[in-house]
């Protein structure tokens, strides 16, 4: 079996999740997508909402454990993996745990927040009462440009003189 075909299903994945920060960057919200998978079957999905819903805790990962919480009937996510183009906060490491989900797959690295391997480990961190299986860097350079190019319009956006 080659590395390819391997990674093609988180591929799949995170285009969806992608699609998701996308939404967010239309909307002029940080981009920042997720969707919940279980089974190879779609049952949660979010984006950032943070501005929309004047709430710091809308995140794309805390939306889409609800989701999937809500289409699963459960507050448990055992089975589930979190496809996030982002790092998760230590806001939403902390609901990955509490919600059991079985596996972390993120794109871009986040160095001012990370708390899934950059700052801190919450999800694997031995202390707690579950930990998660992560898989880091998938389709990464995607989501980082997405950030990159969406932070570069709110300063070019901002400084009144087009620089």
């Amino acid at each position: 079996m080659s590395l390819n075909s391997i990674l093609d299903p988180h591929r799949r994945w995170m285009r969806l999740a992608l699609k998701e920060a996308e939404q967010a960057f239309e909307e002029i919200e940080v981009p920042v997508g997720a969707v919940i998978v279980k089974d190879n079957v779609l049952v949660g999905r979010g984006h950032n909402q943070v501005e929309r819903l004047n709430d710091p805790t809308a995140h794309a990962e805390i939306l889409a454990i609800s989701a999937a919480c809500e289409t699963v009937g459960s507050k448990f996510l055992d089975g589930c993996t979190l496809y996030v183009t982002l790092e998760p906060c230590p806001m939403c490491a902390g609901a990955l745990v509490w919600s059991r989900l079985s596996k972390l797959v993120f794109g871009a690295f986040d160095e001012k927040a990370g708390a899934c391997s950059t700052l801190y480990s919450i999800p694997q961190d031995k202390r707690l009462n579950h930990q998660l299986e992560i898989v880091s860097g998938i389709e990464a350079d995607l989501a980082s440009d997405m950030l990159r190019r969406f932070f570069l319009e709110r300063r070019v956006g901002s400084s009144g003189d087009g620089r």
